[in-house]
């Protein structure tokens, strides 16, 4: 077990080079990602001479960073300097490259990072799994069969089968976790703000980056690095917020955001083993609370896709959707039309609605209360997409973009396929440090596993 603390203290104090953790994540890459489709294109050349200078530096006495020569691979809807970036789309096939990193990429690389590569999503990251027309499909190291989630997907994939010690992962309806809960890994969609945003997102209000890893410490490390307000984002958190108690208050429960009924057997056992260890790991009682007690008679998912389709459309515009239509997958296509048919008065209607939603959350939660919930409210599909009937109450998800409060995957259990099942941990706003820690907790009484059965962790 290598958390990144460790091995960036390894580089740092010459134990191991960055070119030989640079050289591993490519050799681990070449043989892994054939069966995984976790990996869409290398800058491998660039990245070794990165990490053969980064170790002459240190060897020059030169401070090292906190992720000091760890390899990095992108999710391929940020930006990396001189890589093309292409959204998983047909569409953007064939951009020109980045002429600069995204703010995230710019501040894990100057914490000493070194990308290598980037990696898959579904088209737009408008899916909960990982498949386009452009690279194909991305599967679970589970279980090959099936999905590995999404829409951060590929980098999901990459780190629970040990390709890489860092991948980004953007979370604007459950992109972070969903993967995260599908890989057996720990995932973090932080309060809206804490991480600023550039460019603009095309989900303009819920989008955020956020970290995964199969380390509870890492995402501390991880956030650490990402944090901070970006120049232009006018949702960027500034000033530091203030101290949130590390203890636990009240404990709800929730099996899901909308009524959709009863949580097919499938979740329902996972979820129930989950809350008793929850219960008895920290010693708290769990109150059940259902959709109606907590919003009413509001529907916050169809809100989110209210929200979401109407931004999406609007980013593109009729002309260029009527352009590239023939090159989109089906599922881009009917998004963007429901988005397209959004009226001006759902759309300010659903954002009226959010502050009625955020209220009702934080009267629940208060200043250290905490809600327990699946990620995901069945077994991971088929790793080509959403089995034909099933539709968004496989999602349980999109509620804490609306509401803005940050939300915690853990491993928590497994599906019967076998694909790990996740325990989403909803926090206070502005609670990021507390779930952190408790996070931290969580691995201590409850161990995972470090990497999918028959794959090595990194390093």
């Amino acid at each position: 077990m290598t958390t990144l603390r460790e091995l960036a203290g390894k580089v740092a104090a010459r134990e191991i080079g960055a070119h030989e953790l640079v050289a591993r994540s490519l050799q681990r890459i070449e043989a892994l990602d054939p069966d995984l489709g976790a990996v869409v294109a290398l800058r491998a050349q660039e990245a070794l001479e990165e990490a053969h200078g980064l170790d002459e530096l240190l060897a020059e006495g030169h401070e090292a960073g906190p992720l000091a020569g760890v390899p990095l691979l992108v999710k391929d809807m940020t930006d990396v300097a001189g890589m093309r970036t292409t959204f998983g789309s047909l569409v953007f096939a064939a951009a020109p490259a980045a002429t600069t990193d995204a703010v995230v990429v710019a501040r894990l690389r100057a914490a000493g990072a070194i990308v290598v590569g980037k990696t898959n999503l579904p088209e737009f990251a408008a899916e909960g799994f990982t498949s386009n027309l452009l690279f194909g499909t991305t599967r679970n190291p589970w279980n090959l069969d099936r999905t590995t989630g999404g829409s951060s997907g590929g980098s999901a994939a990459a780190l629970a089968a040990g390709m890489a010690a860092v991948a980004t992962a953007t979370d604007g309806g459950g992109s972070i976790r969903i993967p995260a809960a599908y890989c057996g890994l720990a995932g973090l969609k932080p309060t809206n703000g804490v991480i600023g945003r550039d460019p603009i997102p095309d989900w303009i209000d819920l989008s955020t980056d956020g970290p995964f890893s199969p380390h509870a410490d890492d995402l501390a490390v991880l956030l650490d690095v990402l944090r901070g307000p970006t120049p232009g984002d006018p949702t960027a958190q500034v000033a530091p917020p203030p101290p949130r108690p590390q203890t636990i208050g009240r404990v709800f429960a929730i099996d899901r955001f909308t009524d959709f009924g009863p949580l097919p057997h499938e979740a329902a056992e996972p979820l129930a083993s989950a809350l008793a260890s929850f219960a008895d790991a920290f010693g708290v009682g769990v109150e059940h609370v259902t959709p109606h007690e907590l919003f009413g008679d509001g529907r916050i998912d169809e809100d989110w896709f209210t929200i979401c389709g109407a931004e999406h459309a609007h980013r593109f515009g009729h002309a260029w959707f009527e352009a590239h239509v023939e090159e989109l997958a089906p599922s881009t296509r009917s998004f963007l039309e429901n988005g397209f048919a959004v009226t001006v008065e759902e759309y300010l209607a659903a954002r009226r609605r959010r502050f009625a939603f955020v209220r009702a959350l934080d009267d629940l939660l208060g200043p250290d209360g905490l809600l327990l919930s699946p990620v995901m409210a069945a077994d991971a599909c088929r790793a080509e997409g959403i089995d034909e009937g099933t539709g968004p109450e496989v999602y349980a998800c999109a509620a804490q973009n609306i509401t803005g409060h940050p939300a915690l995957s853990l491993p928590a259990g497994a599906f019967p396929s076998g694909v790990p099942f996740g325990l989403q941990v909803t926090g206070p706003r502005y609670g990021d440090e507390p779930l952190l820690d408790l996070a931290r907790r969580w691995e201590e009484a409850r161990p995972w596993p470090i990497a999918a059965a028959g794959y090595e962790p990194f390093a």
